[in-house]
């Protein structure tokens, strides 16, 4: 009898220890980051990118000018000003947008040396930054025929004297990707194949300040799954995280009593979720992290997948047996406390003292490429003539640009 008792007890403490083991798997294949494995079965090919966008007043993306600023790239990337000579091209600080299209990379896994063709279309944009080098940009980016080469051993192009984000992509397990040039004869290597660009398109997620919250509206008919309400200043670090977000919210803006290696834990989770291998989600956070979570207010969302094949559809030949889009959204909230601040300098820019006017405009040009967007904010609401006279000038000239 006891025996029988105490079979009956080990049987059941097994199955309980098999369901719980179960449930342990299961719960971590759905967090834990995918591994890239040899594509036996066929071509394996993943993107991750992020494009910034300002809120206006009413929730509608700004036109601005995402280019006017210093570039963050290598020299030895292509930009609209330096490809096909002979062409004319407007000055890539002058072109204007609602949408900045950051760093979407392409990185591709396969069991054996394969030949692809790779095009992106943009259709409500225009490429501007890219490399290795393609057949034709405009509106779409072509790179032809290219070779995946896994286990390749090259020397990637580098510029040491250049402070640049975008090595850090390069740090994943995907294979070497060969290019020949438009004559058929230069031949260049790289990690992935990368873009950048500027158009203008309806965003998915509407953001709008409203006193002291943030009120977020989901204008496409898809979900998003992930999103993030961020805020440093000066210094101190708040955060929101919003998954399976309802539709439209109000939210109030961070406390300021959260630390950075949380948040980027919960990023990386939110990446690897969406399909992005381990190693490809640490680029992406290594690749943005300062401009991600430098000062200022602003909301991540993961752009609907629907959404990113409307915006950028893409071909590739042969066509992959599994493709993963990967974009983060990133939209700026101009605060009434950054608005006094930049009307502040610029009140200080007339000042008798040269040594308080040259701090007074290093101080504006320390916000960057999004200096102009916040003096417009200035210019809507201003009644002294003299300050709007001031700031007139400062976004004619272009006077704080960081180039």
């Amino acid at each position: 009898m006891n025996t029988r008792i105490t079979s009956r007890i080990t049987s059941v403490g097994i199955l309980i220890l098999a369901v719980a083991v179960v449930i342990t798997v299961i719960k971590t294949s759905s967090w834990n980051a995918a591994k890239p494995v040899p594509a036996a079965s066929g071509l394996v090919v993943h993107e991750w990118g992020t494009f910034t966008s300002i809120a206006g007043k009413d929730g509608v993306a700004l036109e601005w000018r995402p280019l006017n600023g210093a570039s963050d790239l290598p020299k030895f990337v292509y930009t609209i000003q330096n490809h096909d000579e002979g062409l004319r091209h407007e000055p890539k600080a002058n072109l204007t947008a609602a949408v900045r299209m950051e760093t979407p990379v392409l990185y591709f896994y396969s069991a054996s040396e394969t030949d692809v063709s790779v095009k992106v279309d943009f259709p409500k944009g225009k490429i501007t930054e890219w490399y290795p080098q393609a057949r034709s940009v405009s509106t779409s980016i072509d790179w032809g025929r290219l070779k995946i080469m896994p286990g390749a051993d090259f020397n990637f192009p580098i510029a040491y004297s250049d402070n640049t984000r975008y090595y850090a992509a390069r740090e994943t397990d995907a294979a070497p990707v060969q290019v020949c040039g438009t004559n058929g004869k230069a031949v260049q290597q790289e990690k992935f194949l990368f873009y950048r660009g500027v158009g203008t398109f309806d965003l998915p997620l509407s953001v709008k300040l409203e006193g002291q919250n943030v009120v977020l509206r989901n204008t496409s008919q898809d979900q998003i799954a992930h999103v993030i309400l961020f805020e440093n200043r000066g210094g101190k670090i708040g955060y929101q995280l919003i998954d399976d977000f309802p539709g439209e919210a109000t939210y109030p803006r961070p406390k300021l009593d959260k630390n950075i290696d949380s948040l980027l834990q919960e990023l990386k989770q939110a990446l690897s979720a969406s399909g992005l291998y381990e190693k490809e989600a640490a680029a992406m956070i290594k690749t943005w992290r300062d401009s991600w979570f430098e000062e200022g207010t602003r909301v991540f969302y993961i752009l609907p997948r629907q959404t990113t094949d409307a915006v950028l559809p893409i071909t590739i030949e042969p066509h992959p047996a599994d493709l993963v889009r990967v974009l983060v959204g990133r939209a700026e909230v101009i605060t009434p406390e950054m608005e006094k601040s930049v009307r502040a300098q610029v009140k200080l820019l007339s000042d008798p003292s040269r040594q308080v006017r040259e701090a007074a405009a290093q101080a504006i040009r320390e916000h960057g490429r999004f200096s102009e967007p916040i003096l417009k904010r200035i210019l809507e609401t201003e009644k002294d003539a003299s300050i709007r006279d001031r700031i007139r000038q400062l976004i004619d000239k272009s006077a704080i640009t960081t180039e």
